[in-house]
């Protein structure tokens, strides 16, 4: 069963934030309030299937400000831009720095609730991408020196023989760390193998 949704929403004005309340709470989607950045930021905790609905002029940290902050902690939050004073190079700012979506006030509900969905699905596939990278991470992690020589070799698409020759060991022993890799990491084939190491590369 999937979690609750969360959405978190910034804004200063008391008004936009109770508006944002009752358009999610109606459509069983959880909310946290917030009238400012760093109030946000103190309160912040990663969750499962999230979104930020930014305001972009705050008093403080403003929204752009706040995206770049996100950014440079490595939190992977989806963001939805929603304000009364946008323009077309703060949008093209926003989308560029990764923002899902841009939306100036006042906004139909249909339409922020669609961006909220889409930012909702983005929110998933970045935590299963998460998880895939720690889970290679961790499988690799648990391989010695001297399998992991073998398994980047055998990756590069070395036969058995050269491998052998390139480490200075027989081909029975590159044959048995082949198959301690493959039990190991969990991969069935080199394939699977070399989507591993480039997940584990991309953490």
């Amino acid at each position: 069963m999937n979690a609750r949704a969360t959405v978190f929403a910034i804004d200063d004005n008391s008004l936009i934030r109770d508006w944002l309340t009752l358009l999610l709470e109606q459509e069983d989607i959880a909310i946290e309030a917030f009238d400012s950045a760093e109030s946000f930021l103190e309160a912040y905790r990663p969750l499962p299937r999230s979104c930020a609905i930014l305001d972009i002029h705050m008093p403080g940290m403003d929204g752009m400000q706040l995206q770049a902050e996100l950014s440079r902690r490595g939190v992977l939050l989806p963001i939805i831009f929603l304000t009364g004073q946008g323009d077309i190079s703060l949008s093209v700012c926003a989308i560029k720095a990764g923002a899902i979506d841009f939306l100036t006030k006042p906004v139909r509900h249909t339409t922020l609730l669609e961006s909220v969905q889409a930012a909702l699905r983005e929110s998933e596939r970045l935590t299963m991408q998460a998880e895939a990278i720690n889970s290679a991470m961790a499988r690799v992690a648990s391989l010695t020196e001297r399998e992991r020589q073998v398994m980047a070799l055998a990756i590069d698409g070395l036969p058995n023989k050269k491998v052998a020759r390139h480490l200075g060991i027989s081909h029975r022993t590159v044959e048995i760390h082949k198959a301690r890799i493959m039990h190991k990491t969990g991969a069935g084939n080199l394939l699977d193998l070399a989507r591993i190491a480039n997940l584990r590369n991309a953490g």
